[in-house]
Formats: structure tokens, C-alpha cells, sequence
């Protein structure tokens, strides 16, 4: 197929060093740092304000003057979220890895057809990263 786009499978280093080389231009442009988990938690501010929720009453959305609060989207960060999305749909599309799938094939054969079962661990790790990521500050 040629050319590095073509390619079934990057590099994992040039993709690293790839990434690397765009954290630090992000902090030299920018001053921000790459993250996505503090979208995930404005986005929480916004649903829970939508269904009703006073989300003043939590501590979490008025510290450091609403930092979290659902005045806090848009932002830079949650456009570098949608471009994650962007970027991996035309990634995938060039590469020709771009397919519907409702299971990966990898979670089929490690969880089972149960799709209870395989919910349940996709949601487990997903807070378990999501926690971490909040308890690092990112």
C-alpha cells in the first residue's frame, strides 16, 4: 500500500515521539498541556445541569472560580477531544481499518457474548482511568 498512512499498524515509537513532539508544542503555542479526563468532567456538569440538578451544590463544579462548572465548556480542551474523534476517524478511513462493529473481537474472545459482562468491565475501567487521571490532575 506505501506511505506511512497506508500502513495497517504505526510505529509505536514514531507515534510516541510523534505525540511527544506535539505535547511540547502545545505547551511552547498554547502554555496548555494535553488531556482530555476535565472535558469529561465539565461534560458531567452540563448533563446534570440540563436534567435539573443544582450543580452549585457541589464543591467540585465552584472550586477555583467554576473551573468545572458547566460555564466552563466550550473550551480549548473540549475541541481537542472532538479533533481526537476527527483524527481517528480519517486515520482509520486512510489506513482502510475503518469498520462498523458493535464488539471488537479482542473483547469478544476475552469477555464472552454476555453483554452484561462486558459492560461491566468496560465500565469498571473506565472509572478506574478516569479516576486516576483525576487524581493525577489531568
Amino acid at each position: 500500500k506505501g506511505g506511512t498512512m497506508r500502513k495497517r499498524v504505526w510505529n509505536p515509537y514514531l507515534a510516541g515521539a510523534l505525540a511527544g513532539v506535539l505535547l511540547v508544542l502545545s505547551v511552547l503555542i498554547a502554555g496548555k498541556f494535553l488531556g482530555a479526563s476535565t472535558t469529561f468532567s465539565r461534560s458531567a456538569s452540563i448533563i446534570e445541569k440540563a436534567l435539573g440538578i443544582d450543580t452549585t451544590q457541589f464543591e467540585y463544579f465552584t472550586e477555583k472560580k467554576g473551573k468545572y462548572g458547566p460555564e466552563s465548556l466550550p473550551d480549548w480542551q473540549l475541541l481537542f477531544v472532538i479533533g481526537i474523534v476527527i483524527g481517528s476517524f480519517i486515520s482509520s478511513k486512510l489506513s482502510g481499518e475503518f469498520k462498523i462493529q458493535m464488539v471488537p473481537d479482542m473483547w469478544y474472545k476475552n469477555f464472552g457474548s454476555r453483554s452484561v459482562q462486558r459492560g461491566a468491565v468496560a465500565f469498571i475501567g473506565g472509572v478506574i482511568a478516569l479516576v486516576g487521571a483525576r487524581l493525577a490532575g489531568g
